[in-house]
């Protein structure tokens, strides 16, 4: 039974919902020279950003009366970024703010419908940090037995900690719980308009980022099995943004129609086998975004979920001189930045 037992105050650090635009034409301004606008665009095929990316409110959960409208990305077979095998189409985060620092809340929610589904005969790496720590995936697992999995999971080092099937309409309201400075990551998660809920207590991880490798989008890797589908996949995005503070439950979203915070507990799902997918990493430059504040309700629950974490704190690699692309084919952009911008549009 949910209580409340006061007040407190979640900060918003970077609001990714779009409310200000109409469509995914603001993406057309963006360039390592023109850093403007809250996401970075660069991961993408060599076709118009509508073949890519789009903005409608067809594409966002009802239930996340905080957004205006959802972002659908695409991949198709023209979506292949920096000369790899893998379809790619992903938004970064583009921001100043601390998102990488302390106690944040990583908030989405995802969806795909009947047409143009994703296909579960290959690897899809969905929504992930460039160091892989936390990430949620989709279809059959790199090294994996079978020939196709529908299987949407959430990893933690390449190790699933929760799976349900990834049916078409279907919103999966996310966030996940991460703590830089402990050292652990956590996975809230709900369906349709119900509030979010603890499903994962923290799981013990090096949680590390340069606050601007937070990959929103989708990158899927070549068929293991030898068969690999060629029609193009949508998936919808909506309510996403990254808060401090006391985690926002209501899928509502803040400044939404409810926006109380709630903090609560659940048993935990049972955990699947690990997976094989490889891990990679880089470093990106980030660039400037504001910091809005919000006053909600705290509610909790009469019991918590806790869980032991590490106490290590994680300090940032430093960079190259030389641009680098890592196995995942992105570009070191604080080299790239020493050597000039223009030298990669």
């Amino acid at each position: 039974m949910l209580a409340l037992i006061g007040s407190s105050t979640a900060t918003i650090l970077w609001d990714g919902r779009l409310n200000n635009e109409t469509s995914s034409a603001f993406l057309n301004d963006w360039s390592f020279s023109n850093t403007v606008g809250q996401y970075q665009y660069y991961i993408h095929g060599t076709g118009p950003v509508t073949d890519y990316v789009n903005l409608g409110t067809a594409y966002k959960n009802p239930a996340d009366s905080g957004s205006v409208r959802g972002i659908q990305v695409t991949i198709d077979n023209s979506s292949v970024w920096n000369s790899d095998n893998m379809l790619r189409t992903e938004l970064i985060p583009q921001t100043k703010a601390p998102i990488n620092k302390g106690k944040v809340f990583y908030h989405f929610s995802v969806q795909h419908t009947a047409t143009n589904p994703p296909s579960p005969y290959e690897e899809h790496q969905v929504c992930f940090f460039e160091s892989h720590f936390t990430e949620l995936k989709f279809g059959l697992i790199d090294g994996e037995q079978g020939t196709l999995d529908q299987s949407l999971r959430w990893d933690v080092n390449s190790e699933t900690h929760w799976n349900v099937s990834f049916t078409a309409g279907i919103w999966h309201n996310i966030a996940y719980a991460i703590d830089f400075d402990a050292g652990s990551v956590g996975f809230y998660h709900s369906t349709g308009s119900d509030d979010l809920t603890l499903t994962v207590p923290p799981v013990s991880v090096s949680a590390s980022s340069n606050g601007a490798d937070w990959h929103l989008g989708v990158l899927r890797l070549p068929s293991s099995t030898g068969r690999s589908d060629t029609a193009a996949e949508d998936w919808h995005f909506s309510g996403l943004y990254i808060e401090s503070g006391e985690i926002t439950t209501s899928v509502s979203g803040p400044g939404g129609a409810s926006s109380e915070s709630r903090v609560s507990s659940s048993s935990v799902a049972p955990v699947a086998s690990s997976s094989n997918a490889p891990a990679r990493s880089s470093s990106t430059k980030t660039v400037v975004s504001s910091v809005i504040s919000i006053s909600t309700s705290e509610v909790s629950t009469s019991s918590s979920t806790k869980a032991t974490t590490a106490s290590t704190s994680i300090k940032p690699t430093s960079s190259s001189v030389k641009p680098t692309t890592s196995s995942a084919g992105d570009i070191d952009l604080e080299a790239c930045d020493e050597l000039g911008s223009d030298k990669l549009i």
